[in-house]
């Protein structure tokens, strides 16, 4: 039936494949859905959510502040940053206070790691180059800096670059909690029964991936973007672990937190409030 099939959007980085490997290898339950998957960079997923288009996304916990009306935070699949998150690199070295007025390259003006760098320093210029460009938007100049998501967090230094700041510690010296960026969300018309059904899946796919850690990373390997077989395993360990099966109380005040913080200096519109559906298991 039509009413079973359920598109899960999420980006085509080793951790989201190893978070949805039971699901798209069907090495678990699917309960009577059928699965489809749509693979995209999470500013297009951000995007795409605007529109609705997908039941399951993956989206940035900035994006949410636009999609609350549409979507709810599912239990399970968040990515949280525990005092490393996204970078700002440089060609040549400078001091995180530099970043004032220059021009930086940014993976999407919804993402959490624009929002986060807003909140770091308010007052700089940007431009809008797809994740996978940042390096090459610095490397030749038409950037001073770039923020750097997803496995360049880990592979910055060989392309000659520098750290300019870790926006993950500098929430961590902030705040004590962890830093949110990003989660999965489900569209609210699919109804309370289909949401709790979906939601108890999509954890224990993770959960799966989780007990079964070897398969699953042989799998995400594939998604791994030339990373060596020992930094997907970091990348993925970063990523996916127990934050990402379930909310903790830390993690979800960390998630209210950034949104009140977005809304005081006034890069969110309008105060949220994070809804989260809990999964039946």
């Amino acid at each position: 039936m039509r009413d079973s099939l359920i598109t899960v959007a999420h980006s085509p980085d080793s951790d989201d494949a190893f978070m949805f490997y039971a699901l798209a290898r069907h090495r678990i339950d699917s309960r009577g859905f059928e699965f489809r998957h749509v693979l995209s960079d999470i500013e297009t997923l951000n995007q795409k959510a605007m529109e609705g288009a997908y039941e399951v996304t993956a989206i940035s916990f900035h994006a949410y502040s636009f999609l609350f009306d549409q979507y709810v935070l599912l239990d399970s699949g968040a990515s949280m940053g525990d005092r490393y998150g996204p970078l700002v690199v440089s060609r040549t070295p400078m001091r995180p206070n530099d970043l004032k007025g220059k021009v930086i390259a940014i993976p999407g003006t919804m993402t959490s790691a624009f929002l986060i760098l807003k909140l770091f320093e308010p007052n700089f210029n940007h431009i809008v180059v797809p994740f996978d460009q940042v390096f090459q938007a610095v490397l030749e100049g038409r950037a001073d800096g770039g923020v750097v998501i997803h496995e360049g967090q880990l592979t910055y230094a060989s392309k000659g670059l520098h750290c300019v700041i870790d926006l993950g510690k500098w929430w961590h010296q902030k705040t004590g909690l962890p830093l949110p960026l990003g989660g999965n969300a489900i569209r609210r018309n699919l109804g309370s029964t289909v949401i709790a059904q979906i939601a108890t899946i999509l954890k224990q796919s993770i959960q799966y991936g989780l007990d079964h850690r070897d398969e699953a990373l042989e799998y995400a390997m594939r998604f791994a973007r030339d990373l060596e077989p020992s930094l997907a395993d970091q990348f993925v360990g970063m990523y996916v672990n127990e934050r990402t099966l379930r909310y903790g109380e830390a993690e979800r005040r960390a998630v209210q937190l950034l949104l009140d913080l977005g809304y005081q200096e006034r890069i969110i519109n309008c105060r949220v409030t994070a809804e989260f559906v809990d999964s039946q298991v």
